[in-house]
């Protein structure tokens, strides 16, 4: 199962009533840590968790101080410093070096479920929420509202390309605020052989995905179980669907000029933070002219050959080499290697 909160909030939510639950969420992070702030896990009182704060080396003494919060109905911070030595982390035999900070809260009818389901029911909308986390050892005092970006932009004349949610409420001693975005939309036009590493990896990430392919002995639904929605209508045929709607990123590898430029001219106007084909750039020019399109005209850029430069042949090496990119993308990162050069 993916660490994504959707899919956390899924095997919550039907159980809410008939377990006890504790929402363990990362709050402050100091030096090197697994999880970064808003990182969150959920605990069950029959000895369960779902998600990940560190690489399984807090996990077992979480479930125990979580046992606290279930006893008091209160929430409960706690604090692993790998920087003290006398800090139970060292015990615990935690690598990392650095200080992880996390509140314990209980999920309860009490305390609304502490916004979760109304979370839930935004973030399968396809929308984004800021939750606020009261920082104390009292009820559990949690709100959330919704993250209208374009209002945000506008009140703090802001540019709609800058990353925004930085200029949220800052988190402070008493409250921790963090922007909830829904998972990333995939939209994959092709639905060959190659495209099933492609879809399956996405998944293990979490992300929705959507295979187009007018083709009718393409995008099988025994090679592409993993994939949330099979289009297989006439590429011409679609526009202002919510798939392509909400896409923040779209793959076309479909192998067909004609059909590459069908989806090329389709996408244009889309919101799509990262767009990338499949194939060299003497082929790309071929599917712009098919398509009556220049580089110029393109409304978003064109990641072609699409991919990062890791290597391999293989349709899974391929497969990867796409996704890092678009996630880089996503994530406004440079896709460089994390080693220190000396």
């Amino acid at each position: 199962m993916s660490n994504r909160l959707e899919q956390l909030l899924a095997t919550w939510q039907p159980q809410k009533s008939s377990v006890e639950w504790v929402l363990a969420t990362v709050i402050e992070t100091d030096g090197s840590s697994y999880r970064k702030q808003g990182a969150m896990m959920f605990i069950n009182s029959l000895g369960q968790y779902f998600g990940l704060l560190s690489g399984g080396c807090l996990e077992a003494d979480i479930m125990l101080k979580a046992r606290k919060c279930l006893d008091t109905g209160n929430n409960s911070i706690v604090c692993y410093d790998m920087r003290d030595e006398d800090d139970l982390s060292w015990q615990l035999g935690i690598g990392c070096g650095g200080m992880v900070k996390i509140l314990l809260q209980p999920i309860t009818e009490k305390s609304n479920w502490l916004n979760l389901e109304v979370l839930q029911t935004n973030l399968l909308a396809k929308k984004s929420c800021v939750y606020r986390q009261v920082i104390n050892e009292n009820i559990p005092d949690n709100t959330l509202t919704l993250f209208d970006k374009k209002a945000l932009a506008l009140d703090l004349e802001l540019d709609l390309e800058l990353k925004i949610e930085e200029k949220l409420p800052p988190t402070t001693d008493n409250e921790f605020v963090h922007l909830i975005k829904p998972a990333p939309c995939l939209v994959i036009f092709g639905g060959g052989l190659d495209a099933v590493p492609v879809v399956n990896m996405a998944k293990i990430l979490g992300w929705d995905v959507t295979v187009i392919d007018e083709r009718v002995n393409y995008a099988r639904g025994t090679h592409f179980s993993g994939a949330d929605k099979i289009v297989h209508q006439p590429i011409n045929s679609l526009s202002n669907e919510t798939y392509l709607v909400n896409a923040d990123v779209i793959v076309i590898m479909t192998h067909n000029v004609k059909l590459d430029a069908k989806a090329l001219n389709l996408i244009q106007g889309c919101d799509a933070k990262f767009v990338g084909l499949l194939g060299p750039t003497h082929r790309t020019e071929k599917v712009l002219h098919a398509a009556g399109l220049t580089y110029q005209q393109l409304t978003r850029g064109l990641s072609n050959p699409v991919g990062l430069n890791i290597g391999g042949d293989l349709p899974e090496s391929i497969a990867l080499s796409i996704l890092s990119e678009a996630h880089a993308v996503l994530e406004g990162k440079s896709g460089q290697t994390l080693t220190q050069v000396v």
